[in-house]
């Protein structure tokens, strides 16, 4: 093999079964997982996440779909210990579990969501928004006056595992997205210390242009084999 094959080789992922990515998973991590609404969520990993019956999880998400659809799995299946979410509305199972006092949601506005996160990836201390000045959502937290404006201080967000899905990957492990999960995946893959990209298709390295790689292969730990159809 020369010198070239070898980098090649060196530098493609390891491409894991669904139920080898969630043996990865311990009880209590916190995951992040991509998806509005179930679109672009990492199904077989969650799937395969509810089989292992591991739980107490921390789950950093735009929301929790609806019962029995993406992250909604883990809601029913009581895995969920901890919630960090922009909103809960359709699904009531959340509602119920956060009503009985069978796990802690914490709500976030939706942009201030997506950019504490963003501070996670990017090794930023916090970030300053306006939103939720004067309301509920300032309780506990630092305001902090800027030009004569008082801004709260929102805390970065991380995760041990940031579950992602994507619509291509390549065997080096760039991604590229589809409509609306672009949303927050390429947000919790710059978050995670370790990052599992399940996508709807794995093609040559090539085969994506540059120019269209969302998320870089450096960011990425693992990749999910391809879906296995009639057995093949």
């Amino acid at each position: 093999m020369s010198t070239t094959e070898v980098a090649r080789s060196e530098r493609r992922k390891r491409v894991l079964s669904a139920e080898d990515a969630a043996a990865l998973i311990p009880d209590g991590a916190v995951l992040m997982i991509g998806g509005f609404m179930g679109v672009g969520s990492p199904h077989r990993i969650l799937d395969a996440l509810v089989r292992t019956g591991r739980g107490n999880f921390t789950v950093i998400a735009n929301d929790t779909a609806r019962p029995g659809v993406g992250i909604g799995k883990l809601i029913d299946a009581k895995l969920v210990s901890k919630l960090i979410a922009s909103h809960i509305g359709t699904n009531p199972e959340t509602q119920r579990q956060m009503i009985a006092g069978e796990m802690a949601v914490e709500l976030c506005p939706q942009g201030t969501l997506a950019e504490r996160v963003r501070a996670g990836g990017y090794g930023l201390g916090g970030i300053l928004t306006s939103t939720g000045v004067g309301t509920v959502v300032a309780a506990g937290k630092r305001v902090i006056e800027v030009d004569g404006r008082e801004y709260l201080l929102e805390l970065p967000l991380k995760a041990d595992f940031a579950l992602v899905g994507a619509h291509r990957a390549d065997y080096y492990g760039n991604l590229d997205y589809a409509l609306t999960a672009r949303n927050f995946n390429p947000l919790i893959a710059m978050a995670g210390r370790t990052v599992i990209a399940e996508a709807a298709e794995i093609v040559p390295v090539g085969v994506i242009p540059p120019d269209e790689v969302v998320t870089p292969a450096t960011l990425v730990t693992h990749l999910l084999e391809r879906e296995k159809i009639n057995g093949r």
